[in-house]
């Protein structure tokens, strides 16, 4: 998944990326996914270590992949370190951003988990349930506009749009199965017609 550009990382740009991760960790309240947006500014507007391809093929490859979908975080720190031209560097990239993004969101989410079932019953957390709703919701709408902008072209995409709307729209009024909205985009996709 190389993109063609060359990086010289040092220790203070891994320990960036640490830093960036550990600190997008606690954004990710609705998964990994939700953080798509924020990893995409840091990445590749400001740092420059991936590719728009390589950041989209990371993210397509792991949603395709068996397992969970939080390993698009080490395959965009594996092509980090492979930008480098070091296998080394490739494990060391996936590591820090495994581990950046894991251990304080794993970490709050155990301690939260625990403290939110004691206090089930409080007014305040059934509130900051309810309250979690849109934030999780607008994070991933950032995340699906991210995703879908790459081609920069709405009128040639107006049936990925379209298509986006009305599995909204059936999402949110009816009370079919995901699955089924995910097997009828597979099929749109193999037919060409998204």
């Amino acid at each position: 998944m190389s993109g063609g550009i060359t990086l010289t990382m040092h220790w203070s740009d891994w320990l960036t990326l640490l830093g960036h991760f550990l600190s997008i960790s606690l954004l990710a309240v609705g998964g990994a996914l939700g953080t798509l947006p924020e990893m995409h500014r840091f990445l590749v507007d400001r740092q420059h270590w991936l590719t728009d391809p390589q950041f989209n093929a990371s993210v397509a490859i792991a949603q395709a992949a068996p397992g969970p979908n939080v390993l698009f975080v080490a395959l965009m720190g594996w092509n980090i370190g492979i930008n480098t031209g070091s296998y080394a560097a490739a494990v060391l990239g996936a590591a820090i951003c495994m581990i950046g993004l894991l251990l304080p969101s794993g970490t709050l989410a155990y301690l939260a988990a625990r403290w939110g079932h004691r206090n089930r019953e409080r007014r305040a957390v059934r509130a900051f349930k309810l309250g979690m709703s849109p934030v999780v919701i607008s994070l991933l709408i950032g995340t699906g506009w991210i995703l879908a902008s790459v081609h920069n072209d709405p009128v040639r995409d107006w049936a990925l749009w379209l298509t986006t709307a009305v599995t909204a729209l059936i999402v949110w009024r009816t009370k079919i199965h995901l699955l089924w909205l995910i097997a009828a985009g597979a099929i749109f996709g193999a037919m060409g017609w998204i």
